[in-house]
């Protein structure tokens, strides 16, 4: 299999993440690509045709793209639990939801910094998509916490990966300031050896 990816990605590294978690890191190559919203540049537009990544390529089908989707594929072949049966499963995609939500926003606001000119960029729309990361990491401190520290799942490990893009890039925002809980789970969860073989990069 090849996973078309960038080492920045908080997506990508989700991704990498369920691969180690799984036991199938060893069996998928990885294949660098870069691009941005007005320049495809590398990315993979013949295996995905929105020209996104993640992207897994596989032997025996069409290529997988969507993290979620992809990280439902791996665990269904490494017959894990990284997606549990119901009812646990409901909040374990709930919270996947809200940690892409976060990834979303995060990366729209590079987006905004790196597509636009100096001087073009809307800072009012920067603050709409922090004040969505504001409100999930808010819910994330106020009402998650108990799963966040349960069994291993797609969930936990997709708030880890959106909490580590934060750090990467939006440092200065320092969202650990009002959410002392989050920040103490996301420490301890950041020394898995998963989670240390994927620091992002670029």
């Amino acid at each position: 299999m090849k996973l078309y990816a960038a080492a920045a990605s908080p997506f990508v590294r989700k991704v990498q993440v369920c691969l180690h978690e799984t036991g199938l890191i060893d069996k998928v190559e990885i294949v660098p690509v870069s691009g941005h919203p007005t320049d495809a540049g590398t990315m993979p537009v013949s295996q995905n045709p929105l020209g996104k990544i993640p992207t897994l390529e596989r032997p025996e089908g069409p290529a997988i793209y969507d993290s979620r989707a992809i990280c439902q594929y791996v665990n269904d072949l490494a017959d894990h639990t990284l997606y549990p049966k119901p009812p646990r499963l409901w909040e374990t995609l709930t919270l996947e939801a809200t940690a892409d939500g976060i990834m979303d926003a995060a990366v729209l606001m590079v987006y905004e910094g790196r597509s636009r000119a100096e001087g073009m960029q809307d800072a009012t729309w920067l603050e709409a998509q922090w004040s969505k990361i504001d409100r999930a990491l808010n819910a994330l401190e106020g009402r998650w916490l108990a799963h966040l520290k349960g069994p291993l799942d797609a969930g936990v490990i997709a708030v880890a990966c959106a909490l580590g893009y934060l750090d990467f890039r939006h440092a200065a925002r320092d969202w650990r300031a009002t959410r002392p809980a989050l920040a103490e789970w996301e420490k301890g969860f950041a020394d898995r050896d998963s989670m240390q073989a994927t620091q992002p990069q670029g």
